[in-house]
């Protein structure tokens, strides 16, 4: 499994408050953006995968409408977590 219980606590830790901090915004924004760029580089492979392309896409929306939700209530924290993934926008 890519993701393993190890990785995502590591990914919360880094993001959220600590390890077990998987509500905050900024910590379910990374996890997405682990898991895209996961799905990503699956597509590359596998480029008539339709399965993985919806499931892609979904994730990329799910994280779009978490940043838009982030932007609209602390813009600092927005702002602070597109700088740390590198996203555009």
């Amino acid at each position: 499994m890519y993701l393993s219980k190890e990785k995502r606590e590591e990914i919360f830790a880094q993001y959220g408050a600590n390890a077990k901090d998987s509500g905050s915004a900024e910590s379910q924004i990374a996890l997405f953006t682990y898991r895209i760029q996961h799905l990503t580089e699956l597509m590359k492979e596998h480029r008539k995968d339709q399965v993985t392309e919806r499931a892609l896409v979904a994730l990329v929306g799910k994280r779009r409408r978490m940043l838009d939700y982030l932007k609209d209530n602390d813009i600092e924290r927005y702002r602070a977590i597109i700088k740390k993934l590198n996203l555009r926008k």
